[in-house]
This record gives C-alpha cells, sequence and structure tokens, in this order.
C-alpha cells in the first residue's frame, strides 16, 4: 500500500468509495435512511470534485486501486477517513492516520480533532482519542449521531 496526494484524476473512484463505504454500514447502526442522508444516492460526482480539489486528501493505493482517504486540514482537523468496503480491517484506516498524524506533527499541530460516526468512534480511541461531546447532526431531515473527539499530538 502506498499513500499518495489526491489527483483531480481520483474524484470519481473516491466519490464513489465513499458512497460504497457509507452504504455497507450495517443497519443496526444506522437506518437506511440515515445512510441516504449521509451519502445521497446518485454520489455528487460535481461537488465531490470540487471539495477535493479544495480538500486535496492524502489517497491509499493498493495497486492502481483507491482503497481509502483521509482529508486533513492545517489546525489538525480530520473531516473524513473512508476505507474502501472491501479492504476494511487490513490496516488502511491505520496507514492513513498514521500518515496524516505524521503530517500534522510535521506542521506543528499540537491536537488532532475528528467528528467521528458511531462506527469510527472506536477505531479513534484505538488511536488515543477522547471523546469530548456526542453529537445530533441532521442532514436531509434525518437525525446522525457522531462524537466530536480529540488527541494530543505528542512527537
Amino acid at each position: 500500500m502506498i499513500i499518495q496526494h489526491f489527483k483531480t484524476s481520483d474524484a470519481k473512484a473516491i466519490a464513489d468509495l465513499f458512497h460504497g463505504s457509507v452504504h455497507s454500514i450495517s443497519l443496526e447502526i444506522y437506518s437506511k435512511e440515515q445512510l441516504e442522508a449521509w451519502a445521497p444516492t446518485p454520489p455528487d460526482y460535481a461537488m465531490w470534485k470540487t471539495r477535493l480539489e479544495q480538500t486535496k486528501p492524502y489517497v491509499a493505493m493498493i495497486g492502481d486501486v483507491i482503497v481509502g482517504f483521509i482529508e486533513l486540514e492545517l489546525d489538525g482537523h480530520i473531516d473524513c477517513m473512508y476505507v474502501h468496503k472491501d479492504y476494511q480491517r487490513q490496516g488502511v484506516a491505520k496507514a492513513l492516520f498514521t500518515y496524516a498524524r505524521d503530517v500534522a506533527i510535521k506542521n506543528g499541530c499540537k491536537t488532532m480533532h475528528v467528528e467521528a460516526s458511531i462506527l469510527a468512534k472506536t477505531f479513534f480511541e484505538k488511536m488515543g482519542f477522547e471523546v469530548q461531546s456526542k453529537n445530533i447532526v441532521v442532514r436531509n431531515h434525518q437525525e446522525l449521531i457522531n462524537y466530536s473527539m480529540n488527541d494530543s499530538l505528542k512527537p
């Protein structure tokens, strides 16, 4: 697996990865309506292209397949981190996070923070993050739970 910088040509694959990843979440965690509110079908490819050109995520590749991505803002905020539904539990999220963490430290960040989904909360706890608050986000008339979490960075 290699991690590289986003290229505009990655936008459609990342949008599809995001959509597929969200819609593979168990209906015991989020309802079908909540998943659709989170990741509408079909993906809005133009919106994703514009967003990704601004956020410039780091992209995990296995061969020529995009298997995950992470968006890291200059202040240490992780806005998105998603792994392709067929590559979960294979170390992709940890590799992306570790890469982003190293970038944040190099850029002088003292903390990292994220709004983690119910599913991602456990991952971030394992990475040393602590829950600051439980949030209810309304998207397309659906309530979604996430958690504001942060971690102090130590080089």
